[in-house]
Protein backbone atom coordinates (compact mmCIF):
# COMPACT_ATOMS: atom_id res chain seq x y z
CA UNK A 1 0.00 0.00 0.00
CA UNK A 2 1.01 3.50 -0.49
CA UNK A 3 1.00 5.57 2.43
CA UNK A 4 0.60 8.60 0.96
CA UNK A 5 -2.14 7.49 -1.46
CA UNK A 6 -4.18 4.95 1.30
CA UNK A 7 -7.18 4.41 -0.76
CA UNK A 8 -5.48 3.62 -4.05
CA UNK A 9 -4.56 -0.40 -5.10
CA UNK A 10 -3.33 -2.35 -7.29
CA UNK A 11 -6.61 -2.68 -8.71
CA UNK A 12 -7.58 0.98 -8.81
CA UNK A 13 -4.33 2.78 -9.44
CA UNK A 14 -4.48 2.88 -13.66
CA UNK A 15 -8.20 3.92 -13.49
CA UNK A 16 -7.02 6.74 -10.94
CA UNK A 17 -4.74 7.87 -13.26
CA UNK A 18 -7.07 7.50 -16.16
CA UNK A 19 -9.46 10.31 -14.15
CA UNK A 20 -6.19 12.38 -14.11
CA UNK A 21 -5.78 12.55 -17.38
CA UNK A 22 -9.42 12.97 -18.01
CA UNK A 23 -9.27 16.20 -15.68
CA UNK A 24 -6.19 17.66 -16.29
CA UNK A 25 -6.20 20.21 -19.56
CA UNK A 26 -3.56 22.69 -17.86
CA UNK A 27 -0.53 23.93 -20.10
CA UNK A 28 2.52 22.73 -19.96
CA UNK A 29 5.08 24.73 -18.83
CA UNK A 30 4.43 27.80 -20.85
CA UNK A 31 4.80 25.17 -23.87
CA UNK A 32 1.80 25.16 -26.68
CA UNK A 33 0.58 21.65 -25.49
CA UNK A 34 -1.04 21.22 -22.16
CA UNK A 35 0.32 18.32 -19.81
CA UNK A 36 -1.44 15.15 -20.45
CA UNK A 37 -1.12 16.30 -24.74
CA UNK A 38 2.76 16.37 -23.24
CA UNK A 39 3.29 12.71 -21.82
CA UNK A 40 0.96 11.19 -24.20
CA UNK A 41 2.96 12.32 -26.63
CA UNK A 42 6.31 11.02 -25.49
CA UNK A 43 4.55 7.57 -24.96
CA UNK A 44 3.66 7.37 -28.44
CA UNK A 45 7.27 8.23 -29.39
CA UNK A 46 8.37 5.93 -27.51
CA UNK A 47 5.99 3.23 -28.88
CA UNK A 48 6.18 4.27 -32.39
CA UNK A 49 10.07 3.25 -31.73
CA UNK A 50 9.57 0.49 -30.30
CA UNK A 51 10.54 0.78 -27.16
CA UNK A 52 9.60 -1.73 -24.19
CA UNK A 53 6.63 -0.86 -21.71
CA UNK A 54 9.13 0.65 -19.00
CA UNK A 55 9.98 3.52 -21.08
CA UNK A 56 6.64 3.88 -22.99
CA UNK A 57 4.93 3.80 -19.28
CA UNK A 58 8.01 5.98 -17.78
CA UNK A 59 7.10 8.57 -20.69
CA UNK A 60 3.29 8.17 -20.19
CA UNK A 61 3.73 9.18 -16.22
CA UNK A 62 7.33 11.10 -15.64
CA UNK A 63 5.24 14.71 -15.28
CA UNK A 64 2.49 13.01 -13.12
CA UNK A 65 3.89 15.37 -10.43
CA UNK A 66 2.18 18.45 -11.85
CA UNK A 67 -1.52 16.73 -11.71
CA UNK A 68 -1.23 15.48 -8.00
CA UNK A 69 1.57 17.73 -6.70
CA UNK A 70 0.15 20.18 -3.29
CA UNK A 71 2.59 22.97 -4.76
CA UNK A 72 0.24 23.05 -8.01
CA UNK A 73 1.61 23.43 -11.63
CA UNK A 74 4.81 24.81 -12.75
CA UNK A 75 4.14 28.76 -14.17
CA UNK A 76 6.51 30.59 -16.37
CA UNK A 77 6.97 32.82 -14.14
CA UNK A 78 7.69 30.87 -10.85
CA UNK A 79 10.99 32.03 -9.08
CA UNK A 80 11.25 28.32 -7.12
CA UNK A 81 11.12 24.65 -8.03
CA UNK A 82 7.81 22.58 -7.13
CA UNK A 83 9.62 19.17 -7.13
CA UNK A 84 6.81 17.89 -9.04
CA UNK A 85 9.50 14.71 -9.95
CA UNK A 86 8.80 13.59 -6.25
CA UNK A 87 5.13 14.25 -6.10
CA UNK A 88 4.69 11.79 -9.02
CA UNK A 89 7.44 9.34 -7.59
CA UNK A 90 5.31 9.25 -4.13
CA UNK A 91 2.18 8.35 -6.14
CA UNK A 92 3.72 5.43 -8.23
CA UNK A 93 6.08 3.65 -5.55
CA UNK A 94 3.95 0.62 -4.24
CA UNK A 95 2.72 0.01 -7.36
CA UNK A 96 4.84 0.05 -10.52
CA UNK A 97 8.77 -1.18 -10.74
CA UNK A 98 11.12 0.40 -9.39
CA UNK A 99 12.22 1.50 -13.33
CA UNK A 100 9.13 3.08 -13.86
CA UNK A 101 9.43 5.25 -10.47
CA UNK A 102 12.91 5.79 -10.66
CA UNK A 103 11.84 7.59 -14.51
CA UNK A 104 9.55 9.83 -12.63
CA UNK A 105 12.13 10.93 -9.66
CA UNK A 106 14.74 11.52 -11.53
CA UNK A 107 13.72 12.88 -14.87
CA UNK A 108 14.99 16.55 -13.77
CA UNK A 109 18.20 15.42 -12.33
CA UNK A 110 18.46 13.66 -16.10
CA UNK A 111 17.93 17.16 -17.81
CA UNK A 112 20.97 18.65 -15.39
CA UNK A 113 23.23 15.87 -16.27
CA UNK A 114 22.55 15.96 -19.89
CA UNK A 115 22.83 19.76 -19.90
CA UNK A 116 26.76 18.90 -17.69
CA UNK A 117 27.26 16.32 -20.31
CA UNK A 118 26.48 17.12 -23.74
CA UNK A 119 27.35 20.39 -24.66
CA UNK A 120 24.53 20.38 -27.44
CA UNK A 121 22.05 19.25 -25.17
CA UNK A 122 21.27 22.76 -23.80
CA UNK A 123 20.79 24.05 -26.97
CA UNK A 124 17.67 21.44 -27.34
CA UNK A 125 15.56 22.87 -24.61
CA UNK A 126 12.59 25.07 -25.24
CA UNK A 127 12.69 28.43 -23.39
CA UNK A 128 10.37 27.14 -20.39
CA UNK A 129 13.13 24.22 -20.10
CA UNK A 130 15.89 26.29 -19.63
CA UNK A 131 13.94 28.67 -17.45
CA UNK A 132 13.06 25.85 -15.54
CA UNK A 133 16.53 24.40 -15.71
CA UNK A 134 17.86 27.62 -13.62
CA UNK A 135 15.24 26.68 -10.78
CA UNK A 136 15.93 23.00 -10.70
CA UNK A 137 19.93 23.68 -9.99
CA UNK A 138 21.02 24.11 -14.01
CA UNK A 139 23.84 21.76 -14.84
CA UNK A 140 25.29 19.27 -12.50
CA UNK A 141 28.51 19.61 -11.26
CA UNK A 142 31.38 17.33 -12.06
CA UNK A 143 30.37 15.30 -8.31
CA UNK A 144 26.88 15.62 -9.10
CA UNK A 145 27.09 13.82 -12.72
CA UNK A 146 29.57 11.13 -11.17
CA UNK A 147 27.19 10.46 -8.67
CA UNK A 148 23.97 10.29 -10.93
CA UNK A 149 25.88 7.83 -13.30
CA UNK A 150 25.66 5.20 -10.41
CA UNK A 151 22.07 5.03 -11.09
CA UNK A 152 21.26 1.21 -11.69
CA UNK A 153 18.07 2.54 -14.22
CA UNK A 154 20.01 5.41 -16.07
CA UNK A 155 20.27 4.37 -19.48
CA UNK A 156 16.28 4.00 -18.85
CA UNK A 157 15.87 7.41 -17.33
CA UNK A 158 17.95 8.83 -20.08
CA UNK A 159 15.58 7.52 -22.89
CA UNK A 160 12.55 8.98 -20.83
CA UNK A 161 14.22 12.62 -21.02
CA UNK A 162 14.97 12.58 -24.60
CA UNK A 163 11.30 11.40 -25.02
CA UNK A 164 10.35 14.40 -22.48
CA UNK A 165 12.03 17.27 -24.90
CA UNK A 166 10.46 15.48 -27.87
CA UNK A 167 6.71 15.82 -26.57
CA UNK A 168 6.41 19.23 -27.29
CA UNK A 169 4.57 19.52 -30.68
CA UNK A 170 1.43 20.86 -30.84
CA UNK A 171 0.33 19.55 -33.88
CA UNK A 172 0.61 15.90 -32.95
CA UNK A 173 -1.86 13.57 -32.53
CA UNK A 174 -1.95 10.74 -29.94
CA UNK A 175 -4.24 7.92 -28.42
CA UNK A 176 -5.15 8.68 -25.12
CA UNK A 177 -4.43 7.78 -21.83
CA UNK A 178 -6.55 4.60 -22.79
CA UNK A 179 -4.32 3.03 -25.68
CA UNK A 180 -1.74 2.75 -23.10
CA UNK A 181 -3.65 1.35 -20.14
CA UNK A 182 -3.19 -2.40 -21.07
CA UNK A 183 0.38 -1.73 -20.82
CA UNK A 184 0.29 0.30 -17.55
CA UNK A 185 -1.57 -2.99 -16.14
CA UNK A 186 1.00 -5.13 -17.13
CA UNK A 187 3.63 -3.24 -15.31
CA UNK A 188 1.49 -2.66 -11.94
CA UNK A 189 0.60 -6.78 -12.62
CA UNK A 190 4.08 -7.33 -12.74
CA UNK A 191 5.16 -5.37 -9.84
CA UNK A 192 2.17 -7.27 -7.83
CA UNK A 193 3.43 -10.63 -8.83
CA UNK A 194 6.98 -9.91 -8.15
CA UNK A 195 5.78 -9.50 -4.54
CA UNK A 196 7.00 -6.19 -3.46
Amino acid sequence: MNQQYPSLSAQNIVAFLQTLFDNCNDAYLGEAVTVSQHMLQGATLAQRGGMPDEVIVGALLHDIGHMVSPLGTFAIDDTWDRHHENSGARLLAGYFPQVVVDCVRHHVAAKRFLCATQPDYFDRLSQASVHSLQLQGGPMTADEVAEFERLPNLETILQVRYLDEAGKCPAMNTPGFSHFAPQVQRLVDAHLQAGY
